[in-house]
């Protein structure tokens, strides 16, 4: 597999248990972790696949540190890298912007450049909208663990089998 980097926030104690979990579940391949509260536009470069936690702040916002690190991405290039967005959001309690990060982030990631990659089904979650889907899919993977935790393990399980494929296609 091409040089892959995982960023998340280390201070983030529930996305760093779903961290975990896709590192484990990529087994031998090395994924390379770097803490997006310090990373730069400079050391994220160099990954040709980028899986990049993005969990949903407030009514549909991205996180402080996501909000600092983007201008410094924004006249970057990304062409040639695959992303996959991962994060977390309450259906529940915030119906109406579900995981809207993870549109954001991909919304923005295309317009550099970069293939998405890791889409999966709206079926099973139950919001009123979302930034973070196209058509009768999520750009990422969304989890939800305050009401759907029950279901975290087997859908990254799920999600990480097809970012093996993505990741190792030329496509």
């Amino acid at each position: 597999m091409k040089k892959t980097a995982i960023i998340y926030s280390y201070r983030s104690v529930k996305t760093r248990q779903q961290v975990q979990k896709i590192i484990h579940q990529f087994g031998d391949d090395p994924i390379e972790q770097l803490d997006a509260d310090s990373v730069t536009g400079d050391a994220i470069m160099p990954y040709t696949n980028l899986i990049l936690a993005v969990p949903t702040w407030f009514d549909g916002e991205l996180p402080n540190y996501w909000d600092e690190l983007l201008p410094d991405l924004e006249e970057r290039n990304f062409k040639g890298k695959k992303v996959a967005i991962f994060g977390g959001g309450n259906q529940r309690d915030y119906p109406e912007n579900f995981v809207d990060g993870i549109g954001i982030m991909a919304q923005f990631m295309e317009q550099r450049g970069a293939k998405l990659v890791g889409f999966t089904s709206t079926e099973g979650y139950s919001f009123e909208s979302s930034r973070a889907v196209r058509g009768n899919e999520f750009m990422g993977l969304a989890i939800d663990v305050e009401n759907q935790s029950a279901l975290t393990d087997s859908r990254i399980e799920k999600w990480v089998l097809s970012l093996k494929i993505a990741f190792d296609s030329k496509k």
